[in-house]
């Protein structure tokens, strides 16, 4: 799944995935992710936010 276009997805259907790729593919690390699909960090994290998720480090992932 590409997340290029992030911002015109449903938030809950992106959390979903951005959660199971750190889970597969970077091992929980937000950075890693955003870096590889050359996505906005603060952009991501702010749509998220709008639907109630917020990135928790400790555990990899958005809750």
């Amino acid at each position: 799944m590409d997340l290029a276009k992030f911002e015109s997805m449903d938030p809950i259907m992106l959390m979903s995935i951005v959660n199971l790729k750190l889970r597969d593919d970077f091992a929980g690390d937000l950075d890693e992710l955003v870096k590889f699909f050359d996505i906005d960090r603060q952009a991501l994290e702010a749509k998220l936010a709008s639907a109630g998720f917020e990135f928790l480090a400790e555990v990899g992932q958005f809750r």
